[in-house]
């Protein structure tokens, strides 16, 4: 298994620390805001990064943090009026509400800044004690970065570039306008925490670097996130770290790729800015999940309605494959080693994850599964349950067909942020899709169209068949029934 290691910008043969076993540490949400379809992008790629090394028998540690003290966090509560730990409780019940919907299976450690404040206290202590950082008079302390001589190495940045970059503030009480806080003194009235320099908070890279060390030791395999935190975020983490352990830190870095909206940045400013929640509004979360899968995890990806829709088609080719075969049930992977289609998803998911040639060998799969269903049942039924095994790595294909088509999502979301104007309307629906016959009613006019060809009366069958069209029903006539599916 080979992959792309940020650190060298070369793929690399994987060799774990400890035999059979991988350690991998993933930065997580800073929970002062619903998440968006960036944090889904990484979220979904380690996902399914973790869920295929378990399938391929490594014992996978996977720890993700979560960020619940914060200037943004503070800043956002101050706004709302509420206790900070009121606001970061309501955001991470609300974060784990998102990953449920979109299918992605729990860490096995999901800590948070706060309760390892011990942590966090005592490596900036040996940071001081060992001359890696200083405190000021105010009770900040800040990382010496002309201390350690290989900053830069992960961004592949020179010091001495960032030392003519930095800005000077009047009045700056750092060494040097390079170093960054480990810890922030408080001022009258703000949160904080107890230190040997005096109350205050932690920075945000400190926090990382703590709690990674905690659960996984001084040095493991994987560190992973978004395209955002290789500088100066993961920088300073490996600065802190191996200063504070004097070990290497981390074997593998991997960044996930930007997310673009209509191919530009994602911003606020912009008002391209998506939530998780407004989003599964008008798409279903395997939707949702299948577009993300689509292109490698370290290529940008562009959100877009045409990419969204494009995704539900080709989802919907797997469904259609699986809807006369609901009862057949995934292939134990172990069967599945003579099958020429799961070696070709191995193959490229042994090549750094390559999600979208994985998905290439699954489309290969259902053709021959529409052609095998005409003449051979048995051979169809065994190609289905591979599909699903593959499926089930990648998290999708997990509904029922028919519930599909009918539209009806067997994950649920409480949805309790308000829509921007023009997205969606009251009823949580695409303006140009407003479904108005129920089932029962849909298959009662299928009745009746097929009373209606009995008779000859092709008129009235054609215009039951456009009536429910217009209302996004789809009927599908083979010679043993009519099948229907929304759009």
């Amino acid at each position: 298994m080979t992959l792309y290691n940020t650190l060298t910008r070369q793929k690399e043969v994987f060799k774990p620390i400890e035999e059979g076993k991988i350690r991998m540490y993933v930065c997580g949400i800073t929970v002062y805001d619903y998440c968006h379809i960036g944090h889904a992008r990484v979220l979904v790629a380690f996902d399914v990064i973790t869920r295929y090394l378990r399938s391929q028998g490594w014992d996978v540690t996977y720890v993700r943090n979560i960020t619940d003290i914060d200037d943004k966090i503070l800043n956002r509560a101050n706004e709302n009026g509420e206790p900070f730990t009121a606001l970061t409780d309501r955001m991470i019940e609300a974060m784990h509400e998102d990953e449920a919907a979109l299918g992605i299976l729990p860490p096995d450690i999901e800590p948070r800044a706060t309760g390892h404040m011990d942590d966090i206290l005592d490596m900036v202590q040996i940071l001081v004690d060992n001359h890696y950082a200083y405190a000021t008079d105010n009770g900040d302390v800040y990382y010496r970065i002309s201390r350690f001589p290989d900053y830069g190495k992960l961004s592949n940045r020179n010091p001495e570039d960032l030392l003519a970059g930095a800005r000077v503030e009047v009045g700056d009480i750092k060494e040097d306008p390079r170093d960054f806080a480990l810890w922030k003194g408080a001022k009258p009235g703000e949160v904080s925490w107890e230190s040997p320099w005096g109350p205050g908070r932690p920075g945000w890279h400190i926090e990382c670097s703590a709690m990674s060390t905690c659960c996984l030791g001084e040095t493991f395999d994987i560190h992973g996130g978004g395209p955002d935190l290789p500088f100066p975020h993961h920088e300073n983490e490996i600065a802190q770290s191996e200063a504070a352990t004097g070990k290497p830190y981390v074997h593998y870095w991997m960044h996930a790729g930007a997310v673009r909206v209509d191919n530009e940045k994602m911003s606020k400013s912009l008002g391209n800015f998506f939530t998780i929640r407004e989003v599964l509004k008008k798409y279903h979360p395997e939707v949702v999940r299948y577009f993300l899968l689509s292109s490698h995890y370290r290529s940008p990806i562009n959100y877009s309605e045409e990419n969204l829709i494009e995704a539900k088609g080709g989802l919907e080719r797997f469904y259609i494959a699986l809807r006369p075969f609901a009862d057949v049930v995934p292939a134990e992977l172990s069967e599945l080693h003579h099958s020429d289609y799961y070696r070709r998803f191995v193959e490229s998911m042994d090549d750094d994850f390559n999600t979208r040639e994985a998905l290439a060998a699954m489309y290969d799969l259902v053709r021959d599964i529409n052609t095998q269903a005409k003449t051979d049942e048995a051979q169809a039924r065994k190609l289905v349950a591979e599909l699903k095994a593959m499926g089930d790595i990648f998290g999708i294909l997990q509904e029922d067909p028919e519930a599909w088509f009918k539209g009806k999502r067997r994950t649920s979301l409480t949805l309790d942020v308000e829509p921007r104007s023009g997205q969606i309307n009251e009823a949580g629906q695409t303006p140009e899709v407003s479904v108005q016959y129920s089932d029962e009613q849909i298959e009662m006019l299928i009745a009746e169209r097929a009373a209606a060809k009995k008779n000859r009366d092709f008129a009235r069958a054609d215009q039951i068949r456009d009536d429910l069209l217009a209302q996004g029903v789809v009927l599908e006539d083979s010679r043993e029934a009519t099948t229907w599916r929304r759009e």
